[in-house]
């Protein structure tokens, strides 16, 4: 199954690092990472599209630990609409 997680990330050294370690270890694979910093509160704004057979919410909980994520939000995609963007 194919998920987008929209996190918003403290803007320090490592967080996206951080973020893909976690996504990694937890069995699902990085497909397409895009964003960029808030002009207003300098917050990282990042749409992360993952492919991963558990259930996204086990990497939800998971990166809701990472201490410069301060959100994670899910939603599914259908796969073939993603492959051919």
């Amino acid at each position: 199954m194919r998920y987008r997680l929209d996190l918003v990330l403290k803007p320090v050294e490592g967080a996206l690092v951080r973020v893909i370690g976690m996504t990694e270890r937890r069995g699902f694979a990085p497909r397409h990472i895009s964003g960029g910093a808030d002009a207003g509160d300098g917050r990282w704004r990042l749409q992360l599209v993952v492919d991963g057979s558990r259930p996204a919410e086990t990497l939800k909980r998971q990166l809701q630990k990472v201490y410069d994520c301060e959100s994670v939000e899910i939603a599914p995609l259908d796969g073939g609409a993603q492959e051919a963007a």
